[in-house]
């Protein structure tokens, strides 16, 4: 099984932004963990970060056909990009959308998620453990 894991803008600012919500471990720790936890599994991970749509766009586009599931944290672009959410609809890959903090209880504009429309699972709250739980999900309902 191999599944990519998109996370988008400031997340690799992690450990240095807001501690207070995401904690002070780093988006290199969270990558190890992700790493870590896929080799045990035996699944194939690939990793990517930016902070820019269309990048992500782009990489969504180009798993098409190579890759079995997604796992995403859109950040910031999960309450604006359609674009995103039109990437993921169009690949039809399992996609699970993951958030490290609880964006219901925040401000009002977080609640709002384009790209849930297209996934099969929402994961939030749960810090990096979500990234875990959603590839374990991907790996039990799509392998």
């Amino acid at each position: 099984m191999k599944i990519l894991v998109i996370n988008g803008p400031n997340i690799n600012m992690l450990g240095i932004r807001e501690k207070n919500i995401y904690g002070d471990k780093t988006y290199n720790d969270l990558i190890s963990l992700i790493e870590n936890h896929a080799r045990e599994k035996d699944i194939k991970i690939e990793c990517f970060q930016s902070n820019s749509e269309g990048d992500i766009v782009t990489k969504i586009q180009k798993a098409y056909g190579n890759t079995d599931g997604i796992v995403i944290n859109p950040a910031a672009y999960t309450h604006t990009s359609v674009a995103i959410l039109d990437a993921v609809k169009a690949v039809q890959i399992p996609t699970v959308e993951v958030h490290i903090s609880d964006p219901d209880t925040r401000e009002d504009f977080r609640k709002i998620s384009f790209v849930r429309a297209a996934c099969v699972k929402t994961i939030k709250g749960l810090g990096f453990t979500g990234y875990l739980k959603a590839i374990d999900y991907l790996e039990e309902n799509y392998k």
